[in-house]
Formats: structure tokens, C-alpha cells, sequence
């Protein structure tokens, strides 16, 4: 079992973090799976992609929960059959799930050179406080990583990450910051905060006033 960290940044979040370093046969010992699961899991090419969405389901264990505890919306947001908010994500060797009772984004990168390249499809407002210095890849990481939670924040999908969502001003070493959905009738502010995990950025975003 690879349950990596448990983070509580408040009293209404838990966020469980896993590290992928068991086999795809280990990770479905024992794990039931709805019909619609086993579906998607036969469908995935990428034997990296089903350990990654069995390590959820085993996160999912750890929280208390099962895969038939989980459902999607039809924009494809994760939901909770006991109401709670729920926000997943996996890339390579990690997983996360964030479970709460208040709104809740999360998401995990791994930080790569690629995301130089890209950057223009993410970032606007904040090209004026990002420094190309050593934080470089990591600066931009925590950009993308903010906006996807945000992104997954937003019940009604359809946002852009260059136009619709701002992230403000920070430093690495801050581990936080704030951003906004820039949408008409959404009105909110979010704590962003955000870590590094073995040269991975772990970010997630919360409602400001569930924050205390």
C-alpha cells in the first residue's frame, strides 16, 4: 500500500496522495469495480493509466469510500453519493483525491521542460510576475495546476484557461496564492495552495470562505 501523504488543510478537506509504485495486478487485488469502471479501465491503452485510475480507487478505500461510492455528472464532474465534494487527479507515478464539504479542485503535474513550450495556451495575465529563473518550470507548473482546479471548481464547464481563469502573484516558496473565475454571475475567490513532491507539483484550490 503506497498512501504517500495526507494533507488537512482545513477542517471540512482531506486530501489523500498516492504513489504508484505497485503492479497493475496488485492494484486491482480486491478492488470491486461498477460495470462503467470496468469499461473504462478495459479501454485504456496505457498500462500507466489504469494503475493510475486503480490507485484512485485505492485512495478512494483509504477515504472510507468504494468505486461504487463515485459517480460523474454530465459534464464529467466526480460526485459522492453521500454529498460530499470530491476532485481527482493522476499523472505518471501519482494520484490525489481531494474530498470536502465545500467546493474543491485538485490537481497534479509532473514538471516537465514541455510546459515552455505550451505556456501560451495557459497563461495571460500572469506572464507579468513570472521570473525565469530557477523556479521557471515549476512557476509555470503551479499556473497550469491552478487553473485546472479552478476548472474543475466550475460546475458548468466550457472555461478557458487563458481568458477565464487568473491566477495571482506568487513565489515558489510562498506555497499559496489566490486566483478567480472570470466568468459573469460567478463571483468567488480561491486559495490556491501548492507543493512539490518529488518533481511533481501537487496544487488545489479551495473557497476562500470555507478556509478557516
Amino acid at each position: 500500500m503506497s498512501l504517500f501523504k495526507t494533507i488537512k488543510p482545513n477542517k471540512h478537506t482531506t486530501i489523500y496522495v498516492w504513489k504508484i509504485e505497485e503492479s497493475l495486478s496488485d492494484l486491482s487485488e480486491n478492488m470491486p469495480l461498477t460495470e462503467r469502471s470496468k469499461e473504462r479501465l478495459f479501454s485504456m491503452k496505457s498500462e500507466l493509466h489504469q494503475c493510475g485510475f486503480l490507485s484512485v480507487r485505492q485512495l478512494l478505500k483509504v477515504a472510507g469510500y468504494a468505486d461504487f461510492d463515485l459517480f460523474y455528472n454530465g459534464n464529467g464532474k466526480p460526485n459522492l453519493t453521500d454529498g460530499k465534494n470530491i476532485s481527482i487527479t493522476h499523472s505518471f507515478t501519482f494520484s490525489a483525491i481531494a474530498i470536502s464539504d465545500a467546493a474543491i479542485g485538485i490537481d497534479i503535474e509532473k514538471n516537465r521542460e514541455k510546459i515552455k513550450i505550451i505556456q501560451h495556451r495557459f497563461v495571460n495575465f500572469e506572464k507579468g510576475f513570472i521570473h525565469k529563473d530557477d523556479d521557471y518550470i515549476e512557476q509555470l507548473t503551479v499556473i497550469w495546476g491552478a487553473k485546472e482546479s479552478l476548472y474543475k471548481i466550475y460546475p458548468f464547464g466550457g472555461l478557458t484557461f487563458k481568458n477565464d481563469i487568473d491566477i495571482n502573484s506568487f513565489q515558489i516558496a510562498d506555497k499559496k496564492t489566490t486566483g478567480y473565475i472570470k466568468v459573469e454571475g460567478w463571483n468567488k475567490n480561491y486559495d490556491i495552495r501548492f507543493e512539490q513532491l518529488d518533481g511533481f507539483t501537487l496544487v488545489y484550490a479551495l473557497e476562500t470562505s470555507e478556509n478557516e
